[in-house]
């Protein structure tokens, strides 16, 4: 059963991936109404802890109802907004790479077998080319093009694991 699973989500990838590669606007696109949708239920978020500690701590209530309204705000205007996520693209990048690197790190090192730390060192290679490209402002289209290909090599990871590998997951 672990074996099919992991096909499933390695076709998957690879189906992503092979959409992201060949639309990449509107990956784009995708991508600021998430960010604009994660900032927006993170910005609700700090709202509602602003209340909940509001009797424990003026202050840190007082910081989370301004990082709130902030992130609320920066949210609606992320939400579809290509410019403004062309205008945030160099953060956004440094982020990302961040992420990317740092997701690397840690699958190089929980991971168990070959496929795992290969995924690992991906990661962390397109990582620290996404921390080059933020340096440069790159298009935006370079950077669909590199997560597409991150999900086509995972992909192929995932349906290639070897079957002890697979057995060895689903017993964690």
């Amino acid at each position: 059963m672990a074996a099919g699973k992991n096909v499933l989500l390695g076709i998957l990838a690879i189906i992503l991936g092979l959409i992201v590669i060949a639309f990449p606007l509107i990956s784009v696109f995708t991508f600021s109404v998430l960010a604009g949708m994660g900032v927006l239920i993170l910005g609700i978020w700090f709202l509602v802890q602003a209340f909940s500690v509001w009797e424990s701590s003026k202050g840190i209530s007082i910081a989370y109802l301004i990082l709130g309204i902030i992130a609320i705000i920066a949210g609606i205007g992320l939400v579809g907004n290509i410019l403004a996520l062309s205008f945030l693209a160099s953060f956004i990048l440094y982020l990302a790479g961040f992420f990317l690197f740092i997701s690397g790190v840690i699958t190089l090192f929980t991971g168990e077998g070959g496929s795992a730390k290969g995924v690992g060192v991906l990661g962390i290679l397109i990582g620290i080319i996404y921390l080059i490209l933020g340096l440069y402002a790159w298009d935006p289209f370079y950077l669909a093009l590199l997560i597409g290909i991150w999900l086509i090599i995972s992909g192929i990871f995932e349906i290639f694991k070897p079957q002890e590998e697979a057995s060895a997951d689903t017993t964690e």
